[in-house]
């Protein structure tokens, strides 16, 4: 990356959350003169007005690759947080061509024909169902309180409680699609420390970075929301992603 280029970035959030996760990431990218994009998927943060049984998977991949095609964007480090991982997987087979780099944030990565629930497992899916049944009608999943994402700071669960709202349950359901352009391209995984991730999706990773010299695993000593814990370490951690591709 030349001094004169920098690139832009499309910051993807994860489950239940909203752009307005990224907000003090998003700064600092900007202080170093990037243009960021950090889109709201349909139903979620403020456009929780738009929530419908009907949203799933297949939406949000819309919602990604819309802001690259809408905005005209190339040369783009594309990051994934956690659910944000698969949209972004699924819309890599429209948008790789405008892309640098993808970063898996402590993210799924699923391969075609593979749900939220069928990476996160049986026990944890369950979980979430039952979640759904008792305070989401069956059809959404309900807000948790910000530390299961493994939050501390009274202040930090305090302002993320006041920001989260809930998902469809379709978005967990829905089985991915074509994926292979999410594997075959140039990237970066980060993974966080404690990961909220299964072993398998955290293996996966690790045994592309071995095996494929485009893609790197790094190490984070952070929760699972190193965007609002861990600011300046991940907004260091995104730049060298971008020149390393």
């Amino acid at each position: 990356m030349s001094a004169s280029h920098k690139p832009p970035f499309v910051l993807v959030h994860g489950g239940r959350h909203g752009g307005w996760a990224w907000r003090d990431v998003a700064w600092r990218l900007r202080q170093a003169g990037h243009d960021v994009y950090a889109p709201t998927l349909t139903g979620l943060g403020e456009r929780a007005h738009l929530l419908r049984p009907d949203i799933g998977l297949d939406t949000h991949i819309g919602d990604v690759a819309g802001v690259l095609e809408f905005e005209d964007l190339h040369d783009t480090v594309l990051v994934a947080h956690s659910y944000g991982g698969m949209p972004v997987a699924g819309a890599m087979e429209r948008i790789a061509h405008r892309v640098r780099c993808v970063v898996w944030l402590d993210a799924h990565k699923p391969k075609a024909g593979e749900s939220v629930f069928d990476l996160i497992g049986p026990e944890r899916a369950e979980r979430m169902k039952a979640m759904a049944a008792a305070g989401g009608q069956g059809w959404f999943i309900p807000v948790s309180d910000a530390s299961w994402w493994g939050l501390t700071d009274p202040a930090q669960i305090e302002w993320v409680n006041s920001k989260t709202t809930p998902q469809p349950i379709k978005t967990y359901t829905d089985k991915s699609g074509p994926t292979s352009r999410a594997w075959s391209h140039p990237g970066t995984a980060i993974e966080c420390t404690p990961s909220r991730l299964p072993e398998l999706d955290l293996a996966r990773q690790r045994s592309r970075a071995q095996a494929d010299t485009r893609f790197r695993h790094r190490m984070l000593d952070a929760c699972h929301e190193p965007m609002i814990t861990h600011p300046d370490e991940l907004t260091r951690m995104l730049a060298e992603a971008a020149v390393s591709a």
